[in-house]
């Protein structure tokens, strides 16, 4: 049983995990190219109409990554989780339909529209177009976040006779607690991912002397989006999120913050340190006095629990894999901060575009937004185990008993190879459109 539910977790976590690395691009992208459209409309220097078709191409294949890597997902709701979903269905199923009927919909048809339509709508409807795709991608990640946030935090609901969850307050899955901070940093967070890679493609493009014009733009533009994105997803959104972890999952965030036994007199923030599960400790720690208490209350003197005041067996199952992935998330965040305000500190100056160290380290970060989304996902996913839905329904409990490891690890193997091949193509047709760079009008 244990090898069953170790593979079942294996493949649900790379499935999810490589098919983030595309909605976390397009849902950013599109607002960059809702406002690269209204510069356009705006200013009527063409420029702007060819930044926006261009950036379009890139996430039309984006997009379409999305979806072919998400379909695979539905089908372990079905295979490896059916249990989970026979008892949950009432509930996270009213969330997922609505993700798949309008929000999918929505997007897909209108992207489209804005990629091949501009000619018979015109400039305008062309932006109406560009604006509905952000819309429609915006409320996807509206949807199955809040489907992420009732298995967080679940509200609304009565368990029947039979174990069954049903859903008796519909408007309390949009008005639950963990909803909009969880919502507000992730969407910040995808907006900090378009914005490195498109001010790192704007730096390529001023490194290589070409597309000069475009260079400059994507960079400006870029930097200005991210410094932006990079300050909300730290605060407020990110603190929000973490205040939730604190009132909801108090368990998750003495795990998160390595925080074994609890601290009379305020909680220190340990800015490096290794867990160690046998002695109960941090090991080699480096930290602050007091600024844990501070951040979360307030107070510098509050008191935050640690490990030792829980029950041992409702412990996160991954404590390292936890501690790790939080502090990965904060420790990356932290440096885009940095570096996007050095980078608006030198646009001011007016020397950015000579500015060689941050060309190159705007180039060179741009895989790393998608770690630290990445680390951000798991912190939330570990942080709720061994919980499917948080003090509900475990993990255990939620895995289908027909499916054996072997079929699992069988078809987890088949997903790696598809996916590698699948992902390098991606690579290839983006690494082609990048280096034909914007086809202009003039």
């Amino acid at each position: 049983m244990e090898d069953m539910l170790f593979y079942d977790r294996m493949q649900f976590a790379f499935t999810i995990t490589f098919h983030y690395l595309f909605p976390q691009l397009t849902m950013g992208l599109s607002l960059m190219i809702v406002f690269f459209k209204w510069k356009f409309l705006r200013t009527k220097l063409e420029k702007y109409n060819d930044a926006a078709k261009f950036w379009m191409k890139i996430f039309a294949l984006n997009f379409a990554m999305g979806v072919v890597t998400g379909i695979p997902m539905e089908f372990q709701f079905g295979t490896n989780w059916a249990k989970f979903s026979e008892l949950t269905g009432g509930i996270i199923g009213q969330t997922l339909a609505m993700e798949g009927m309008f929000s999918f919909f929505l997007e897909s048809s209108f992207l489209g529209l804005f990629l091949f339509g501009e000619k018979k709508l015109g400039h305008k409807l062309h932006f109406l177009t560009g604006f509905l795709v952000f819309l429609g991608s915006w409320a996807s990640g509206f949807l199955i976040i809040a489907t992420h946030s009732w298995m967080q935090n679940p509200v609304g609901y009565e368990i029947l006779a039979n174990g069954k969850f049903v859903l008796n307050n519909f408007s309390a899955l949009f008005s639950n607690p963990w909803l909009w901070p969880s919502y507000l940093h992730n969407q910040a967070a995808s907006l900090v991912t378009s914005s490195f890679v498109v001010s790192g493609i704007g730096a390529l493009y001023l490194l290589n002397k070409k597309h000069l014009e475009f260079g400059k733009l994507f960079l400006k533009t870029g930097v200005i989006f991210g410094v932006i994105a990079s300050i909300l997803v730290a605060f407020p959104t990110g603190d929000l999120a973490a205040k939730n972890v604190v009132k909801y999952q108090p368990i998750t965030f003495a795990a998160m913050e390595g925080i074994f036994e609890t601290e009379k007199g305020g909680s220190e923030i340990v800015l490096i340190g290794q867990p160690n599960m046998l002695e109960k400790k941090l090991d080699n720690k480096i930290a602050v006095p007091n600024i844990l208490s501070f951040l979360t209350y307030q107070e510098w003197n509050a008191e935050i629990k640690g490990l030792n005041e829980f029950d041992e067996k409702n412990y996160p199952t991954n404590i390292p894999g936890l501690y790790y992935a939080y502090h990965i998330m904060v420790g990356l965040g932290t440096i885009f901060i940095a570096l996007m305000l050095a980078s608006i500190v030198q646009l001011f100056r007016k020397k950015l575009y000579d500015t060689k160290w941050i060309l190159w380290s705007l180039l060179f970060i741009i895989p790393f937004p998608y770690i630290a989304n990445t680390t951000g996902w798991y912190t939330a996913e570990l942080g709720r185990q061994p919980w499917l839905v948080y003090n509900l329904l475990r993990t255990s409990a939620g895995a289908s008993p027909t499916v054996s490891s072997g079929n699992t690890l069988f078809t987890l193997l088949g997903f790696i190879g598809l996916y590698l091949l699948l992902g390098m193509l991606f690579l290839i047709l983006v690494g082609k459109i990048i280096n034909r760079g914007p086809q202009t009008t003039r």
